[in-house]
């Protein structure tokens, strides 16, 4: 019997179509659009729709995946959602997700790892296709990142936009899809990057609101430094264990957090520019967005069999890589 494989058989993404410019951000607090793209590479990002919230981005998104997998939702077993920034604090916004598109035999739910969270989510998505539990699996990185940015801050606000993708995991048995993953945390990051309030620790309160406890927190310097490291020596470690060099390498997909992490992660695998992409000019760190996003938009370039390294640093400290064979 063949060994199964769990391989993506289809991504799509959604954007609102409100897009933040720089030239906005200068109105706000004291920038420029030449101090954030030297700094960032970042031009624009997008901030969603009044009314809406993550799980509005997320069915949008998974609804283009149903269309162009030809995947009815009732077929759909499970969908993990990667986010910080659900509906709410329950239900999950995978459950929401289910119930908005219809999939009615599907059971959801969250997973937080912050930037992170796509990375993990796809590989615990895939454990439960390799493991023959579940035919359909879907697997959504969605982040609402102006619900907690504070628009004071010019050393946050640059950063972060709203966005989501989704794709459909599906056994395989050619020995395309997930082929390994190296995923780390370490707890002592969150003196660095978290978000102070809303949980069991400083619940909301007056004095929380007050005090912009709800917005994230990031120190720029130790951030930059562990991602780089982390990203880098993850993906080091993939492509010894499994053999392989920066030439059989066909895309590196990083996530968007800063054009200068993003360079430096190259610099360190010794991949040239080609074979990394990016986006993060037009989008912003959407968070748990950024790495699916990234593979709607590069889908139209990507071949079957083409080897690809996802790796991302994430809030608390997260971060990983992961090896995948593109399926078509």
């Amino acid at each position: 019997m063949s060994k199964i494989t769990a391989a993506i058989t289809g991504v799509a993404g959604y954007v609102p179509e409100h897009i933040v410019t720089n030239a906005e951000l200068e109105k706000l607090v004291n920038t420029s659009d030449e101090w954030i793209m030297s700094r960032t590479g970042i031009k624009e990002r997008r901030r969603i729709q009044k009314g809406w919230a993550a799980s509005d981005m997320a069915a949008a998104a998974v609804r283009d995946l149903l269309v162009k997998t030809k995947t009815d939702a009732c077929e759909i077993d499970l969908m993990i959602c990667a986010t910080v920034t659900g509906d709410m604090k329950f239900p999950d916004t995978a459950t929401l997700t289910c119930h908005k598109i219809g999939a009615n035999n599907a059971f959801g739910y969250d997973l937080a790892a912050a930037c992170s969270g796509f990375l993990f989510a796809l590989q615990t998505g895939a454990q439960f296709i390799m493991a023959g539990t579940y035919k359909k699996v879907v697997v959504v990185g969605v982040d609402v990142m102006s619900t907690i940015t504070d628009y004071t801050d010019r050393t946050t606000c640059i950063l972060f936009g709203d966005g989501c993708g989704a794709v459909m995991l599906e056994p395989n048995t050619e020995g395309l899809g997930v082929q390994d993953a190296i995923l780390r945390s370490d707890g002592g990051g969150a003196n660095w990057l978290h978000m102070k309030a809303g949980g069991s620790l400083h619940p909301p309160s007056h004095e929380t609101v007050d005090k912009k406890m709800h917005y994230l927190f990031q120190e720029g310097r130790p951030v930059f430094k562990a991602a780089v490291n982390g990203m880098s020596s993850t993906m080091k470690a993939l492509m010894e264990r499994n053999q392989l060099t920066i030439n059989d390498i066909s895309w590196i997909t990083p996530h968007q957090a800063n054009k200068r992490i993003i360079s430096a992660v190259a610099d360190f695998s010794g991949a040239p520019m080609e074979k990394i992409m990016v986006n993060i000019h037009k989008y912003g760190n959407t968070t748990a967005g950024t790495i699916p996003i990234c593979l709607w938009e590069y889908e139209p370039q990507l071949k079957k069999g083409d080897n690809v390294i996802l790796t991302a640093f994430g809030g608390g400290f997260t971060w990983g890589s992961l090896l995948l064979k593109w399926a078509y």
